[in-house]
């Protein structure tokens, strides 16, 4: 038997998620026995690099192994000002957005 599948996709506040109390530990309990949750967090990430991995770290689509869920958490890292220490994270409004409709339209 094959459980869904509900994708946590995200930078290190999905990464973390599972640490005490973490809402991908709550949803794992309320989903118990009836959806797998699969955490794909990527500390330091941003949108920009996250497009360039989508179809390395998620299974080609078919109906057996798609998932009935994904959350989507960026926008921290693409946030850092671009003059400051983590300006190489920096991903500007315009390109950030274009991001995350090509991650939409990836698992859609």
């Amino acid at each position: 038997m094959t459980r869904p599948k509900i994708y946590l996709f995200g930078d290190s506040i999905t990464e973390g998620c599972f640490n005490d109390d973490g809402w991908g530990a709550s949803l794992a309990n309320h989903f118990a026995r009836t959806a797998d949750i699969v955490v794909r967090g990527y500390s330091g990430y941003n949108t920009r690099w996250a497009v360039k991995v989508l179809d390395k770290v998620f299974p080609a689509k078919d109906n057996e192994t798609a998932p009935v869920a994904v959350t989507v958490f960026f926008g921290a890292n693409d946030a850092c000002l671009h003059d400051r220490y983590a300006c190489f994270q920096h991903v500007p409004l315009d390109e950030y957005k274009n991001n995350l409709v090509s991650i939409y339209s990836f698992f859609k």
